[in-house]
């Protein structure tokens, strides 16, 4: 079915497998019915809604796309209007050979040790946000808890201020909710991030201070400076691929926990150091993995069988893959203890997210200062939980009863 690319405006989807729109009002709050769907018919479905668009959904296509560099270019990173403006955000939109050089850069403020020294600083900021709702008899844990916490852990890393963080939700609503769409819209939010983030470099390159922005401001590759295009990307990518990705997570593990209370008990009942903590917040992870990522096809191929032409857009569906019969037993089971995990939310490939351990740490501690705080919570199924659509997939409000 072919339609005019320049709609805002489409038909509800009725054909997943030949018709499918990740802006859909039925993919947020039923993804994982969908792929489950689709792929009882077929491994690979299509649409026409963003010009041609490929959507596996079996592991083995997902893994097939993300690890071919040489048929699948980076350049696309999402799905959206052929003729959609797209703005450089190294590593995730490079290819090889550059690739590397970018992700070295800036691999080391991700490490282990560096993401570790956050701990402190993370609970105690959960617990500030905690401790706002202590006369409260209900809340909204998206809204007042879930989307914050990343926001905090990205501005302290980066060194951007936390007082724009409106700013940062509303380029990410935006850029992922409206722009795949509208041009315009998309057009609007890279003019306005792009003037930012050059603003904030001018500012380190005149005061450095020991943040990820002032490395990024002075950044050099093969020794020498990198342009400040790509400079904005790196602080582009940050902003976008690092606070709605893990806010969503956070959310839907609130979201899962609010309709289980065998789970809650279960992780209440032991320390912050017990491994059950580690598996059920991997099973989190799995279960409701929030990105999925585009990818420009370069040459004529197949995937699963299915031929695809130079020019097409593929949507690489991570988590679709996390819910594949093929690849997990029982994917069907959110499983806390779940031992054999091997998911693919932070991705496939050289492409695999640079930022998994923040991300990890900050959905660790935000389960476990909820459920320290609020053991009994659940959900308040008088109002509607709401979910955010395309590529960042999540709960956008989680309407709770604290039960104190």
């Amino acid at each position: 079915m072919a339609y005019e690319t320049g709609a805002s405006e489409l038909p509800p989807v009725t054909d997943w497998v030949h018709d499918w729109d990740w802006l859909d009002d039925q993919w947020g709050p039923n993804a994982i019915d969908i792929w489950n769907d689709v792929r009882q018919q077929c491994p690979v479905a299509t649409t026409e809604r963003y010009g041609r668009a490929f959507m596996p959904v079996t592991m083995e296509g997902v893994s097939q796309v993300a690890h071919d560099t040489e048929n699948y270019s980076s350049i696309f990173v999402s799905v959206a209007r052929p003729d959609a403006p797209r703005r450089p955000a190294p590593p995730i939109t490079s290819d090889p050979p550059d690739h590397h050089a970018h992700r070295r850069l800036l691999l080391p403020s991700f490490s282990p040790k560096v993401i570790a020294t956050m701990e402190d600083d993370l609970r105690h900021f959960c617990r500030g946000l905690i401790d706002d709702l202590e006369d409260a008899g209900s809340a909204d844990a998206a809204e007042q808890y879930s989307q914050h916490i990343p926001v905090h852990g990205i501005c302290r890393l980066l060194g951007v201020p936390e007082s724009d963080a409106d700013m940062f939700r509303d380029w990410i609503f935006r850029n992922f909710q409206i722009g795949p769409r509208d041009n315009a819209v998309k057009l609007q939010v890279q003019t306005e991030m792009e003037a930012y983030h050059e603003m904030m470099l001018d500012r380190r390159m005149a005061e450095p201070k020991d943040d990820l922005l002032t490395l990024i401001a002075h950044a050099e590759i093969d020794g020498k400076p990198v342009d400040m295009d790509l400079k904005k990307g790196y602080v582009g990518l940050m902003i976008l691929a690092g606070i709605d990705t893990t806010w969503s997570a956070i959310g839907s593990g609130l979201w899962h926990f609010a309709q289980h209370a065998d789970d809650r008990a279960a992780l209440v009942a032991v320390g912050n150091d017990d491994m059950l903590w580690q598996t059920a917040t991997e099973e989190v992870l799995r279960y409701y993995a929030p990105v999925t990522m585009g990818r420009k096809v370069l040459a004529d191929t197949e995937v699963a069988g299915c031929p695809v032409h130079a020019g097409d857009q593929m949507l690489l569906t991570f988590p679709a893959a996390n819910h594949d019969p093929e690849a997990f037993e029982n994917p069907h089971e959110f499983q806390i203890g779940r031992e054999k995990n091997r998911h693919v939310a932070f991705g496939l490939g050289i492409h695999r997210c640079i930022g998994s351990n923040l991300a990890r740490l900050e959905l660790t501690i935000a389960l476990q200062e909820w459920l320290r705080a609020f053991p009994d919570y659940e959900l308040d199924t008088t109002r509607e939980t709401t979910w955010a659509n395309g590529q960042i997939r999540g709960p956008r409000n989680i309407p709770v009863l604290l039960n104190r």
